[in-house]
């Protein structure tokens, strides 16, 4: 019993030591859990269309049974012209060739540009397709001096610290080749900005929020029309996705909560002594499979 007695205290000991052996090896496991299931940093895809005006569609917001579509929506014959195989070989070879002279160019000149180009530009945009035709997107053309100052003071405050702390040394070396940097000097002599807004939700007639599915991707279609339309009358740009620069922007042109900058698109004619790197487009075998 003495001996027993004498012992009980390295047993307890022990039994304390394997406790806490067991309790950091849990708390271990647990972080190494965390840590994995923690995001990575994709500033590019996190922080460009953060926006504290980022509202989720909520259950008793949201009025599952009507959605202010009409059900009885007429369906018309569809009649299209139809061409020749050798004619569509030819238009789609012709409008390959015009789509592969489009370069981002970020040397524009101040030369004024016709707004009726620039609305028949936005009305092709406008014809994309869009979930359950929502059409989610908002066009803000932007030809004011002073407004186009301000988005590039802006634009360039936030790009600075961008290129210096947030993008990261790997992206930074990647755009080293293309010369780019903060200094946004397009954005000042461009004779438009046109900036696009993803409209994460509408309303309904009856005040409550009207779901806009597939947003972000039917926009995201949106404007590659209006990159090619651009090309098709003679105008150039270089998209420009303005990383923390939505909501202060957003504020700036007056627009509502629901809106988001997607894109900011300076167009305009080049610069006679504009310059782009002399870069190649990977060739079709390298971007198509065929099953």
């Amino acid at each position: 019993m003495a001996l027993f007695s004498s012992l009980t205290p390295v047993f307890m000991a022990i039994i304390c030591i394997l406790i806490g052996v067991m309790l950091k090896k849990t708390n271990g496991e647990k972080e190494k859990r965390e840590t994995k299931s923690k995001p990575l940093s994709r500033p590019w895809v996190d922080e460009d269309l953060k926006d504290g005006t980022d509202h989720h569609l909520e259950e008793e917001e949201v009025d599952e049974e009507w959605q202010g579509v009409d059900e009885n929506v007429a369906h018309v014959p569809f009649f299209v012209e139809r061409y020749s195989e050798a004619e569509m070989i030819k238009r789609s070879q012709m409008f390959y060739e015009l789509l592969n002279k489009r370069r981002s160019v970020r040397f524009l000149s101040d030369e004024p540009v016709p707004r009726e180009i620039i609305d028949n530009v936005i009305k092709t945009a406008g014809t994309s397709p869009s979930g359950a035709h929502t059409e989610p997107w908002t066009f803000v053309v932007v030809q004011d001096p002073y407004l186009k100052r301000k988005i590039r003071a802006i634009v360039e405050e936030e790009e600075e610290i961008n290129y210096k702390r947030r993008m990261g040394d790997r992206w930074v070396n990647d755009l080293k080749r293309l010369r780019t940097n903060w200094i946004k000097e397009y954005l000042d002599t461009a004779p438009y900005l046109i900036l696009i807004f993803k409209q994460v939700y509408g309303w309904l007639p009856n005040g409550k929020k009207k779901t806009h599915y597939y947003n972000e991707i039917s926009v995201s279609i949106a404007c590659g029309i209006l990159l090619a339309a651009l090309q098709n009358v003679g105008l150039y740009t270089v998209t420009s996705t303005p990383l923390n620069c939505g909501p202060q922007i957003r504020v700036l042109l007056q627009r509502p909560a629901n809106e988001k900058l997607l894109l900011l698109l300076p167009v305009g004619y080049p610069k006679k002594d504009a310059t782009v790197p002399a870069l190649t487009r990977k060739p079709l075998e390298d971007i198509m499979v065929v099953m």
